[in-house]
């Protein structure tokens, strides 16, 4: 099981649909301050379930929105979609690849979708509890968080 793609829209400082398409192993992202790169981990966090805005660095949740720039006007949702490698069927689903996408819309609605299908954090969290992902899981260890 790995993470095969990342889809990042809306989402901070990612006005426009934004894939990144991953491989097994060691993924590294690099690029100069200020390019996204803790965005992107932020995006991986959240589309997991995060839920205070403290741990997608903002202020507030709705911060996750773009709000805008020179070259494009704010929008007014934001969307993240994860494309998980389940060959292996590590993950409780008779399914060999599993998308899981959360939305937030400025009106403070949101939604999590697994296969394009609406449901709850729980279904997605369920799912992921056994395979040692999700939102209670060290699988993202942030900056300053380690001795």
């Amino acid at each position: 099981m790995y993470l095969r793609s990342l889809t990042l829209k809306g989402f901070k400082s990612f006005a426009d649909s934004t894939t990144l398409k991953l491989e097994p192993g060691i993924t590294v992202i690099v690029g100069p301050n200020g390019s996204g790169k803790s965005n992107i981990v932020d995006a991986l966090a959240w589309v997991l379930g995060a839920q205070g805005p403290s741990t997608v660095r903002s202020g507030k949740m709705d911060d996750v929105i773009f709000s805008g720039s020179l070259k494009h006007s704010p929008l007014g949702r934001a969307e993240v979609s994860i494309t998980i490698d389940n060959s292996s069927y590590q993950l409780p689903i008779d399914l060999a690849e599993v998308t899981i996408t959360r939305t937030l819309f400025r009106s403070g609605d949101s939604e999590y979708c697994l296969n394009g299908v609406e449901c709850r954090l729980l279904d997605i969290q369920e799912l992921l509890s056994d395979s040692r992902v999700g939102r209670t899981q060290h699988i993202i260890v942030g900056q300053g968080q380690l001795e």
